[in-house]
């Protein structure tokens, strides 16, 4: 069971760094007036990937009895949650597949967002 805490730990730090990196890279794709591509969609993707990969692990801790080590389990898992709904949210219900530049500016935005819930996820972890 540490294995797997400590894989959900070192991901967590991952997964905000990744958001980070896209988020900035979404912002600067929309100032200079682009729209979303393959390469910012794919990555989207991977960061979404990131997300379930932390949730499974956290099912694994939550159903292995390491909630009580938890600072405020309901939190962390409504941030959880939140990050796996979100994005696809974003781009399937609102954007609805539009890659223009007004939906690079929606993405680069949800994504900075996302980092933001991860590192908030973090300190509800902790």
């Amino acid at each position: 069971m540490q294995t797997v805490s400590t894989l959900h730990s070192t991901l967590s730090n991952t997964t905000w760094l990744f958001f980070l990196a896209i988020g900035v890279w979404g912002l600067f794709r929309a100032i200079r007036g682009l729209g979303i591509d393959g390469s910012y969609l794919g990555a989207a993707v991977i960061g979404q990937l990131l997300f379930v990969l932390q949730a499974i692990f956290g099912f694994i801790l939550w159903f292995g009895g390491r909630r009580v080590l938890l600072a405020d389990p309901g939190m962390h898992m409504l941030y959880g949650t939140f990050a796996l709904v979100f994005l696809p949210f974003v781009y399937l219900v609102w954007l609805r597949g539009d890659d223009s530049n007004r939906a690079m500016w929606i993405m680069g935005f949800a994504t900075t967002f996302l980092f933001g819930i991860a590192l908030r996820s973090i300190g509800t972890g902790v």
